[in-house]
């Protein structure tokens, strides 16, 4: 079982956004189906509940472009579709942060400012790692093969213990999913299940 430091660990949730996660969402059916096999957004709202009242930092990484997507002048593959289908615009239903996450109110903080595939990319996430002394991170969300592995191999090279719940997690198919959870990932960071996390908090002190 992997030893947390809970005053030292960071949850990191990336792409709990509409356009993710609503059915009415610009890219709801890219990762409907590797959502629903791996409990994506049920099993992070367990994750939540149960390490509220630990000193762990919880941190949403929300990404949204501007109107005229100037962020992403000369978008290639999955940006270009991003630009073109305008998921994550500034002021849609689409690039908010669903009510599931939004619930928590404080308890988790917002980092604003993502605006490609690592969430550590334009945003202060890093300063604020810093100021909580924060060494070991936790990843959550979507995609695995896009912002989960961008963000967490980045992690990796400054020097912080990652960790990612494969359950947490989703991609554009369970196939991908699991041969990222399986293959990938580890190469680089432990992956566990939200429960072995969940009990390995609980068997901590702090």
């Amino acid at each position: 079982m992997i030893r947390f430091r809970p005053n030292q660990t960071a949850l990191v949730l990336i792409g709990f956004q509409k356009d993710y996660f609503d059915p009415q969402g610009a890219l709801y059916s890219v990762v409907e189906e590797s959502h629903r096999v791996s409990g994506t957004l049920e099993h992070t709202i367990e994750t939540i509940d149960n390490i509220t009242e630990s000193p762990i930092t919880i941190v949403n990484t929300p990404i949204v472009f501007s109107e005229t997507y100037k962020e992403i002048e000369n978008p290639t593959g999955i940006l270009k579709a991003i630009k073109e289908i305008e998921a994550f615009k500034v002021g849609t239903a689409g690039a908010e942060v669903i009510t599931e996450i939004k619930k928590y109110g404080d308890r988790i903080k917002t980092v604003p400012g993502k605006k490609g595939f690592n969430a550590f990319s334009n945003t202060d996430l890093e300063k604020l790692f810093a100021d909580h002394q924060i060494e070991q991170i936790v990843i959550a969300g979507c995609v695995s093969s896009l912002c989960i592995n961008a963000t967490a191999l980045y992690a990796r090279d400054q020097g912080y213990e990652v960790t990612i719940l494969s359950d947490c997690t989703s991609s554009r198919t369970p196939i991908e999913q699991e041969m990222f959870c399986d293959e990938i990932f580890p190469l680089f960071a432990d992956v566990i299940t939200h429960k072995e996390f969940i009990n390995a908090i609980k068997s901590s002190s702090y």
